[in-house]
Protein backbone atom coordinates (compact mmCIF):
# COMPACT_ATOMS: atom_id res chain seq x y z
CA UNK A 1 0.00 0.00 0.00
CA UNK A 2 1.62 3.66 -0.77
CA UNK A 3 1.34 6.10 1.74
CA UNK A 4 0.37 9.40 -0.34
CA UNK A 5 0.35 12.97 0.65
CA UNK A 6 -1.50 15.64 1.05
CA UNK A 7 0.23 17.26 -1.87
CA UNK A 8 -1.73 18.52 -4.99
CA UNK A 9 0.14 15.97 -7.61
CA UNK A 10 -0.68 13.34 -4.73
CA UNK A 11 -3.85 13.95 -4.27
CA UNK A 12 -4.58 13.84 -7.94
CA UNK A 13 -3.18 10.64 -7.84
CA UNK A 14 -5.98 9.39 -5.28
CA UNK A 15 -8.11 10.97 -7.08
CA UNK A 16 -7.33 9.20 -10.44
CA UNK A 17 -7.19 5.70 -8.68
CA UNK A 18 -11.45 6.64 -7.49
CA UNK A 19 -12.10 7.38 -10.87
CA UNK A 20 -10.59 3.97 -11.80
CA UNK A 21 -13.35 2.90 -9.53
CA UNK A 22 -10.19 1.84 -6.99
CA UNK A 23 -11.16 2.26 -3.05
CA UNK A 24 -8.35 4.66 -1.55
CA UNK A 25 -7.66 5.05 2.44
CA UNK A 26 -9.06 9.15 2.89
CA UNK A 27 -8.29 10.75 6.20
CA UNK A 28 -11.84 12.64 8.06
CA UNK A 29 -11.99 14.34 11.24
CA UNK A 30 -13.50 11.70 12.68
CA UNK A 31 -11.52 8.64 11.44
CA UNK A 32 -10.10 7.39 8.13
CA UNK A 33 -12.38 6.40 5.18
CA UNK A 34 -12.24 3.76 2.61
CA UNK A 35 -13.39 5.92 -0.09
CA UNK A 36 -14.92 4.69 -3.26
CA UNK A 37 -17.23 6.43 -5.91
CA UNK A 38 -20.79 6.14 -4.44
CA UNK A 39 -22.36 6.52 -7.87
CA UNK A 40 -19.82 3.19 -9.43
CA UNK A 41 -21.23 -0.38 -8.00
CA UNK A 42 -17.66 -2.14 -8.61
CA UNK A 43 -16.20 0.62 -6.44
CA UNK A 44 -18.92 -0.09 -3.87
CA UNK A 45 -18.60 -3.80 -3.96
CA UNK A 46 -14.32 -3.29 -3.57
CA UNK A 47 -14.88 -1.14 -0.63
CA UNK A 48 -16.79 -4.62 0.92
CA UNK A 49 -14.88 -6.82 -0.29
CA UNK A 50 -11.31 -5.10 1.13
CA UNK A 51 -13.19 -4.99 4.48
CA UNK A 52 -14.83 -7.51 4.68
CA UNK A 53 -18.30 -6.26 5.46
CA UNK A 54 -21.56 -7.75 4.99
CA UNK A 55 -23.14 -6.52 1.62
CA UNK A 56 -26.45 -5.27 3.68
CA UNK A 57 -24.76 -3.03 5.64
CA UNK A 58 -25.52 0.44 4.50
CA UNK A 59 -22.82 2.73 3.60
CA UNK A 60 -22.21 6.42 4.60
CA UNK A 61 -22.29 9.12 1.70
CA UNK A 62 -19.78 11.88 2.05
CA UNK A 63 -20.05 15.25 -0.10
CA UNK A 64 -18.09 18.56 -0.67
CA UNK A 65 -20.85 20.66 -1.29
CA UNK A 66 -24.23 21.48 0.41
CA UNK A 67 -25.78 21.17 -3.03
CA UNK A 68 -25.51 17.66 -3.49
CA UNK A 69 -27.27 16.89 -0.48
CA UNK A 70 -30.76 17.15 -2.82
CA UNK A 71 -28.64 14.52 -5.33
CA UNK A 72 -29.22 11.51 -2.64
CA UNK A 73 -32.08 12.58 -0.66
CA UNK A 74 -35.79 13.43 -1.47
CA UNK A 75 -37.14 15.10 0.37
CA UNK A 76 -34.63 17.35 2.24
CA UNK A 77 -36.17 18.30 5.22
CA UNK A 78 -36.23 22.07 6.96
CA UNK A 79 -34.64 20.20 10.18
CA UNK A 80 -32.04 18.82 7.66
CA UNK A 81 -31.23 22.14 5.71
CA UNK A 82 -30.75 23.41 9.37
CA UNK A 83 -28.68 20.64 10.84
CA UNK A 84 -26.13 20.55 7.70
CA UNK A 85 -26.13 24.95 7.72
CA UNK A 86 -24.79 24.58 11.09
CA UNK A 87 -23.09 21.08 11.29
CA UNK A 88 -21.25 20.64 8.09
CA UNK A 89 -18.21 20.26 7.46
CA UNK A 90 -18.13 18.23 10.43
CA UNK A 91 -18.96 15.04 12.07
CA UNK A 92 -22.89 14.32 11.52
CA UNK A 93 -24.75 12.14 8.93
CA UNK A 94 -28.05 13.02 8.21
CA UNK A 95 -30.51 9.67 7.56
CA UNK A 96 -33.41 10.70 5.52
CA UNK A 97 -35.28 9.57 2.22
CA UNK A 98 -33.21 8.14 -0.66
CA UNK A 99 -33.68 9.72 -4.03
CA UNK A 100 -34.90 6.77 -6.57
CA UNK A 101 -31.65 5.97 -8.53
CA UNK A 102 -29.69 5.26 -4.97
CA UNK A 103 -27.96 1.84 -4.97
CA UNK A 104 -29.14 -0.62 -3.17
CA UNK A 105 -25.31 -0.86 -2.26
CA UNK A 106 -25.31 2.25 -0.57
CA UNK A 107 -28.23 1.93 1.69
CA UNK A 108 -28.45 -1.87 2.46
CA UNK A 109 -31.37 -2.27 0.39
CA UNK A 110 -33.21 0.57 2.89
CA UNK A 111 -35.50 3.32 1.65
CA UNK A 112 -33.39 5.19 3.53
CA UNK A 113 -29.32 7.21 3.24
CA UNK A 114 -27.08 8.46 5.13
CA UNK A 115 -24.80 11.43 4.18
CA UNK A 116 -22.14 13.66 5.67
CA UNK A 117 -19.59 16.22 4.73
CA UNK A 118 -16.25 15.10 5.97
CA UNK A 119 -14.51 18.47 8.34
CA UNK A 120 -11.48 17.53 6.96
CA UNK A 121 -9.41 19.80 4.50
CA UNK A 122 -7.80 16.75 3.02
CA UNK A 123 -11.02 14.65 2.79
CA UNK A 124 -12.29 17.89 1.11
CA UNK A 125 -9.52 18.50 -1.25
CA UNK A 126 -10.23 15.33 -2.63
CA UNK A 127 -13.84 15.05 -3.17
CA UNK A 128 -13.37 18.37 -5.02
CA UNK A 129 -10.56 16.81 -7.10
CA UNK A 130 -12.52 13.81 -7.70
CA UNK A 131 -15.69 15.92 -8.90
CA UNK A 132 -18.24 13.64 -6.99
CA UNK A 133 -19.20 11.78 -4.09
CA UNK A 134 -18.00 8.53 -2.27
CA UNK A 135 -18.79 6.37 0.16
CA UNK A 136 -16.26 5.74 3.01
CA UNK A 137 -16.52 3.51 5.98
CA UNK A 138 -13.84 3.13 8.37
CA UNK A 139 -10.65 1.95 6.29
CA UNK A 140 -10.20 -0.96 8.56
CA UNK A 141 -11.32 -4.80 8.90
CA UNK A 142 -14.89 -5.45 9.44
CA UNK A 143 -15.46 -5.18 13.01
CA UNK A 144 -11.97 -3.82 14.19
CA UNK A 145 -10.53 -0.94 15.52
CA UNK A 146 -11.15 2.05 13.28
CA UNK A 147 -7.81 3.85 12.27
CA UNK A 148 -6.95 7.25 13.40
CA UNK A 149 -3.71 7.53 11.28
CA UNK A 150 -2.80 6.39 7.89
CA UNK A 151 -0.46 3.87 9.42
CA UNK A 152 -2.98 2.21 11.00
CA UNK A 153 -4.36 1.90 7.42
CA UNK A 154 -1.98 0.25 6.18
CA UNK A 155 -1.91 -2.16 9.36
CA UNK A 156 -5.34 -3.40 8.56
CA UNK A 157 -5.76 -3.27 4.68
CA UNK A 158 -2.11 -3.57 3.54
CA UNK A 159 -2.21 -5.88 0.03
CA UNK A 160 -6.01 -5.15 -0.30
CA UNK A 161 -6.19 -1.25 -1.13
CA UNK A 162 -3.67 0.56 -3.51
CA UNK A 163 -2.50 4.09 -1.51
CA UNK A 164 -4.19 5.79 1.43
CA UNK A 165 -3.75 9.71 1.77
CA UNK A 166 -2.42 10.63 4.84
CA UNK A 167 -3.87 13.36 6.84
CA UNK A 168 -2.34 13.29 10.28
CA UNK A 169 -4.38 12.38 13.09
CA UNK A 170 -7.75 12.30 12.99
CA UNK A 171 -9.20 15.22 15.23
CA UNK A 172 -12.22 14.11 16.37
CA UNK A 173 -10.78 10.49 16.31
CA UNK A 174 -14.56 8.88 16.95
CA UNK A 175 -17.08 8.05 14.66
CA UNK A 176 -19.53 10.95 13.36
CA UNK A 177 -23.38 11.37 15.53
CA UNK A 178 -26.03 9.75 12.95
CA UNK A 179 -29.23 11.12 13.49
CA UNK A 180 -32.67 9.83 11.78
CA UNK A 181 -34.75 13.54 10.49
CA UNK A 182 -38.02 13.21 10.71
CA UNK A 183 -40.87 14.87 10.05
CA UNK A 184 -41.54 16.51 13.98
CA UNK A 185 -38.14 15.07 15.76
CA UNK A 186 -34.49 13.63 15.23
CA UNK A 187 -33.66 9.83 15.97
CA UNK A 188 -30.29 9.75 17.22
CA UNK A 189 -28.89 6.19 15.89
CA UNK A 190 -25.46 6.59 16.91
CA UNK A 191 -23.97 8.82 19.38
CA UNK A 192 -21.08 10.79 18.34
CA UNK A 193 -19.56 14.48 18.77
CA UNK A 194 -22.73 16.32 18.32
CA UNK A 195 -25.06 15.31 21.39
CA UNK A 196 -28.73 15.94 21.72
CA UNK A 197 -28.68 19.25 23.43
CA UNK A 198 -26.96 20.86 20.15
CA UNK A 199 -29.06 18.95 17.88
CA UNK A 200 -32.14 20.12 19.63
CA UNK A 201 -30.99 23.79 19.47
CA UNK A 202 -30.35 23.63 15.62
CA UNK A 203 -33.85 22.82 14.92
CA UNK A 204 -36.33 23.61 18.00
CA UNK A 205 -36.66 19.73 17.43
CA UNK A 206 -37.58 17.09 20.26
CA UNK A 207 -34.48 14.58 20.06
CA UNK A 208 -34.37 10.83 21.63
CA UNK A 209 -32.10 8.35 21.57
CA UNK A 210 -33.13 4.97 19.31
CA UNK A 211 -34.02 1.52 21.03
CA UNK A 212 -31.42 -1.45 21.19
CA UNK A 213 -32.99 -2.42 17.48
CA UNK A 214 -33.99 0.57 15.39
CA UNK A 215 -35.80 0.06 12.66
CA UNK A 216 -33.03 2.25 10.91
CA UNK A 217 -30.07 0.16 10.65
CA UNK A 218 -27.00 2.24 9.79
CA UNK A 219 -23.27 1.83 9.66
CA UNK A 220 -21.05 1.04 13.02
CA UNK A 221 -23.95 0.26 15.07
CA UNK A 222 -23.28 -3.20 15.16
CA UNK A 223 -22.28 -5.21 18.73
CA UNK A 224 -19.56 -6.12 16.97
CA UNK A 225 -17.93 -2.88 15.66
CA UNK A 226 -14.50 -1.03 17.04
CA UNK A 227 -13.26 -4.10 18.61
CA UNK A 228 -9.66 -5.21 19.73
CA UNK A 229 -9.26 -8.86 18.91
CA UNK A 230 -7.78 -9.16 22.67
CA UNK A 231 -11.44 -9.46 25.32
CA UNK A 232 -11.88 -6.15 26.37
CA UNK A 233 -13.80 -5.35 29.30
CA UNK A 234 -15.66 -1.82 30.83
CA UNK A 235 -15.06 -1.61 34.22
CA UNK A 236 -14.80 0.89 37.45
CA UNK A 237 -11.97 2.16 38.55
CA UNK A 238 -11.68 0.47 41.89
CA UNK A 239 -11.99 -2.77 40.17
CA UNK A 240 -9.03 -2.03 38.02
CA UNK A 241 -6.40 -0.45 41.06
CA UNK A 242 -7.25 -4.01 42.50
CA UNK A 243 -6.83 -5.59 39.46
CA UNK A 244 -3.40 -4.84 37.65
CA UNK A 245 -1.25 -7.86 37.38
CA UNK A 246 -3.80 -10.44 38.92
CA UNK A 247 -4.70 -12.16 35.47
CA UNK A 248 -2.87 -14.94 33.94
CA UNK A 249 -1.32 -14.00 30.81
CA UNK A 250 -1.36 -9.91 31.91
CA UNK A 251 -4.37 -7.01 31.87
CA UNK A 252 -3.50 -4.18 29.84
CA UNK A 253 -5.35 -1.04 31.41
CA UNK A 254 -7.04 2.13 29.96
CA UNK A 255 -7.69 4.48 32.85
CA UNK A 256 -8.37 8.05 33.51
CA UNK A 257 -6.34 7.81 36.86
CA UNK A 258 -2.83 6.74 37.47
CA UNK A 259 -1.80 3.58 36.85
CA UNK A 260 -1.40 0.80 39.78
CA UNK A 261 2.43 0.08 40.31
CA UNK A 262 3.81 -2.24 37.88
CA UNK A 263 0.93 -2.40 35.70
CA UNK A 264 0.71 -2.08 32.19
CA UNK A 265 -1.37 0.55 30.27
CA UNK A 266 -2.03 4.06 29.69
CA UNK A 267 -3.20 6.94 31.14
CA UNK A 268 -6.53 7.94 29.01
CA UNK A 269 -7.29 12.32 28.94
CA UNK A 270 -10.33 12.86 31.52
CA UNK A 271 -12.19 15.28 29.06
CA UNK A 272 -14.43 13.63 26.67
CA UNK A 273 -13.13 15.05 23.74
CA UNK A 274 -9.69 14.95 24.22
CA UNK A 275 -10.53 11.21 25.29
CA UNK A 276 -12.18 10.84 21.87
CA UNK A 277 -9.46 11.74 19.85
CA UNK A 278 -7.16 9.05 21.47
CA UNK A 279 -9.58 6.36 22.28
CA UNK A 280 -8.95 4.32 19.20
CA UNK A 281 -5.27 4.82 18.77
CA UNK A 282 -5.03 3.61 22.72
CA UNK A 283 -7.66 0.61 21.88
CA UNK A 284 -4.72 -0.06 19.43
CA UNK A 285 -1.76 -0.07 21.16
CA UNK A 286 -3.50 -2.02 24.03
CA UNK A 287 -4.25 -5.09 21.27
CA UNK A 288 -0.80 -5.04 20.11
CA UNK A 289 0.69 -5.11 23.83
CA UNK A 290 0.23 -9.02 23.88
CA UNK A 291 -1.57 -8.74 27.34
CA UNK A 292 -4.26 -11.54 27.67
CA UNK A 293 -6.96 -8.91 28.44
CA UNK A 294 -8.00 -5.05 28.45
CA UNK A 295 -9.65 -3.42 30.86
CA UNK A 296 -10.97 0.16 30.03
CA UNK A 297 -12.21 2.17 32.80
CA UNK A 298 -16.12 3.63 33.22
CA UNK A 299 -16.33 6.86 31.78
CA UNK A 300 -19.02 9.27 33.56
CA UNK A 301 -22.55 8.02 33.17
CA UNK A 302 -23.86 11.69 31.39
CA UNK A 303 -24.43 13.36 28.03
CA UNK A 304 -21.13 14.45 27.36
CA UNK A 305 -19.38 11.22 27.96
CA UNK A 306 -22.23 9.08 25.59
CA UNK A 307 -19.89 8.99 22.11
CA UNK A 308 -17.16 8.02 24.26
CA UNK A 309 -18.97 5.03 25.67
CA UNK A 310 -20.64 3.82 22.76
CA UNK A 311 -17.53 3.98 20.94
CA UNK A 312 -15.55 1.61 23.70
CA UNK A 313 -16.30 -1.49 22.28
CA UNK A 314 -16.61 -3.77 25.28
CA UNK A 315 -19.03 -5.25 27.19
Amino acid sequence: MRILSASPADLDQAAALLREGQPVGMPTETVYGLAGDARHPDALRAIFAAKGRPLDHPLIVHIHRLEELEEWADPVLPAATALAARFWPGPLTLVLRRRAGVSDLVTGGQETVAIRMPGHPVALALLQRFGGAVCAPSANRFGRISPTRAEHVREELDGRVAAVVDGGACAVGIESTIVDVRDGELVILRPGGIGAEALAACTGLPVRRAGPKPAVRVSGALDSHYAPVTPAFLRPRAALAAAGGKHPGGEFLLTFGPLPPGAAGQVLPDTPQACAAVLYAALRTADQAGCARILVEEPPADEAWAADAASAPVP
